[in-house]
C-alpha cells in the first residue's frame, strides 16, 4: 500500500521548465508493477528500509542514462524470478509533453524510445532530461580511486557535449585495441610497430580533445564546487582542488605514447592517457581523505554534486532532476536545512527526496515549500 499526501503553502515558485510527472516501472528490482504520479515540484518518499526508496530514484535516473546509478549489469534490475522490464516516463519540458519508455526484454535487448521513436543509439539520449543523484555510497568518490572521479567528470560533460562521449567511446575503444596488440607483440617477440603508431594517432586524437575540454570545463567548475562547499559547510576551510592530469605539460598525448612506449610493451597495456587524469583534494596542504573530517567530506560530496547540478542549469537552461538518498544521514542538521532551503526554495528542479522517518521529513518540508509525500509501505504491487 502506498500513501500519498499534499501539503501547501503560498510561496511563489518559478516556472518549472523540467517536471518528471508519473513513472511507471514494470518488474524493476522490487517492483512488480507500479506507477507513481507526481503532482508537486517537491517529493519526499519515505518509508523503511528495503520498501523500493532507492529503487524508485534508481528507476527515474535509469530513464535519464539507459542505466542504473549503480552501475548493475541490466540482469540484476529485473524482479527476482523473472525476465526482462519495463520503465515508462511522462515528462514536462519548456511546455511541451514527452514519452519516454526503456525496455528490457527477455533477451537482455534493450530498447530506448522518445514519443513513440527509437533511439539508433543510446548516447543520443543522454543530456535530454538531465538528473543529479546523491546516494550513501558516492563518499567513494572523495575516498575511492581515481576511476571514480574520472567517471564523475565524464558523465557531467557527456550530458552537455555529445561530441565529448563519442570521443570518449572512441578513446576506450581504440585503446582496448592498442592494449590487445601489445600483449599479442609481447607473445611474438619481437613486434611490428607499425600498427601501435596508427593506433597512437588515433587514441591521440581522441585523447587530445578529452583533455583540452576536461581543462576548460574543469577551469570554472573547481571554484564553483569550493564556493558551494564554503556555504554548507558554513566557513571557508584551506580546501584546495585540482585537476591532475598528464597531459598538462605538453597538451599532446602522441608524445608520451611515444616516450612510454618501451614500458608500455614490458607491461603490456597503456600507461600514458587521460584515463589517468585525476582530480585531487587536499586539505591544508595534506591529502584530504586523511585530514578532513567526516563533515567535512560529506559537505565536499554534496559541494562536487551540487555544483554538477548548477552546471547542468547553465548549460542547458533549466533545473536538472535532483534525486537526494537518505541524506539526513549524511549531513547535520545545520547543513540539511541550509541544503534543502536552497534546492527547494531558491530553485525551480524537480526535487525527489528519501527518508526513513516521514516526521523527520514532514519537519523540514513544512512551512518551507508546498510537497508532495509518498510513504512505501508495501512494494511489488499496485496500490489498491
Amino acid at each position: 500500500m502506498i500513501r500519498h499526501e499534499l501539503f501547501s503553502q503560498q510561496f511563489f515558485i518559478l516556472p518549472v521548465m523540467l517536471r518528471l510527472h508519473s513513472i511507471t516501472i514494470v518488474q524493476f528490482r522490487n517492483y512488480l508493477q507500479q506507477k507513481f504520479d507526481f503532482s508537486e515540484r517537491i517529493v519526499g518518499i519515505c518509508g523503511l528500509n528495503g520498501t523500493g526508496k532507492t529503487n524508485l530514484l534508481d528507476a527515474i535516473y535509469y530513464l535519464s542514462f539507459s542505466r542504473s546509478y549503480f552501475s548493475r549489469p541490466d540482469s540484476q534490475n529485473v524482479h527476482h524470478g523473472l525476465a526482462g522490464l519495463r520503465l515508462e516516463g511522462r515528462y514536462g519540458l519548456n511546455g511541451n509533453q514527452h514519452e519516454l519508455t526503456c525496455v528490457v526484454r527477455e533477451n537482455n535487448r534493450k530498447e530506448l524510445t522518445l514519443n513513440g521513436e527509437a533511439y539508433k543509439r543510446f548516447s543520443d539520449h543522454i543530456g535530454r532530461f538531465p538528473s543529479v543523484m546523491i546516494a550513501p555510497d558516492d563518499v567513494e568518490l572523495i575516498t575511492g580511486s581515481s576511476e571514480e572521479r574520472r567517471k564523475f567528470i565524464d558523465t557531467l560533460l557527456s550530458q552537455v557535449n555529445a561530441q565529448y562521449l563519442q570521443h570518449l567511446i572512441a578513446y576506450n575503444r581504440i585503446m582496448q585495441q592498442r592494449n590487445s596488440l601489445l600483449k599479442q607483440y609481447a607473445d611474438a617477440g619481437k613486434p611490428d610497430e607499425s600498427l601501435l603508431d596508427i593506433l597512437d594517432e588515433q587514441l591521440s586524437e581522441r585523447g587530445n580533445y578529452i583533455f583540452t575540454e576536461r581543462k576548460q570545463f574543469l577551469h570554472s567548475f573547481l571554484p564553483m564546487v569550493h564556493s558551494i562547499y564554503n556555504r554548507i559547510a558554513g566557513r571557508e576551510d584551506a580546501l584546495a582542488l585540482a585537476y591532475e592530469s598528464q597531459l598538462l605539460a605538453s597538451g599532446d598525448l602522441s608524445g608520451l605514447l611515444l616516450q612510454a612506449r618501451s614500458k608500455d610493451l614490458l607491461l603490456q597495456r597503456t600507461t600514458r592517457g587521460i584515463h589517468r587524469d585525476d582530480l585531487i583534494f587536499r586539505m591544508q596542504d595534506h591529502p584530504f581523505r586523511s585530514e578532513a573530517s567526516q563533515g567535512q567530506r560529506k559537505s565536499l560530496l554534496f559541494a562536487l554534486k551540487l555544483a554538477e547540478w548548477q552546471f547542468l542549469k547553465e548549460q542547458k537552461g533549466f533545473t536538472p532532476i535532483l534525486l537526494l538518498d537518505d541524506v539526513f544521514e549524511k549531513l547535520d542538521e545545520q547543513r540539511m536545512s541550509q541544503l534543502l532551503q536552497w534546492v527547494c526554495t531558491e530553485s525551480d528542479g524537480h526535487v525527489f527526496i528519501t527518508d526513513t522517518h516521514p516526521e523527520r521529513l514532514r519537519a523540514q518540508l513544512d512551512g518551507l515549500t508546498s510537497y508532495q509525500l509518498i510513504e512505501l509501505e508495501q512494494t511489488g504491487q499496485a496500490p489498491a
